[in-house]
C-alpha cells in the first residue's frame, strides 16, 4: 500500500470511528438515562484530527494511542455480549464495527508512518 492510500484510508477510518461513537451513544444504542452525555467519549477523537488533515506525523502517532481504549471497549462489549448469549444484537454489531474500524485505522497508520519515516 502506498503512502497516499494509507493516509486516505486512515482518515476514512478515523472519521468513521468519530461518526460511529456519536451515532452509537446518541441514537443507535443509547445507554439510559445518560446516553447523550456519553457522546462526550467522542471528543478525544477530535484532538488529533486537525493535525492529521495537515499531514503531521506526530498527530497520527497520538491518534494511534487514543484509539486503543476504543478498541478495548469494542472487544469487551463484544465479549460480554457473546458470553451472555447475544441479548442485544445491535450492541454486538456496533462493538464489532468499532473493533474492525480501529484495527483498520491502526494498520493504515502504521503503514503511513513507516512510509514517511525520516531517513537519517
Amino acid at each position: 500500500m502506498n503512502t497516499k492510500t494509507a493516509y486516505t484510508l486512515s482518515l476514512v477510518f478515523w472519521i468513521a470511528l468519530i461518526v460511529l461513537t456519536v451515532l452509537w451513544e446518541g441514537w443507535l444504542a443509547p445507554t439510559q438515562p445518560a446516553g447523550l452525555w456519553l457522546m462526550i467519549k467522542s471528543l478525544p477523537l477530535l484532538i488529533p484530527l486537525f493535525g492529521m488533515l495537515h499531514l503531521k506525523r506526530v498527530h497520527f502517532s497520538i491518534a494511534g494511542l487514543i484509539s486503543m481504549p476504543y478498541f478495548t471497549e469494542g472487544v469487551m462489549i463484544s465479549w460480554g455480549e457473546m458470553a451472555t448469549g447475544v441479548q442485544n444484537p445491535t450492541l454486538l454489531a456496533l462493538s464489532l464495527a468499532e473493533v474492525f474500524i480501529v484495527l483498520g485505522f491502526v494498520i493504515c497508520v502504521y503503514i503511513y508512518l513507516r512510509n514517511t519515516k525520516r531517513r537519517g
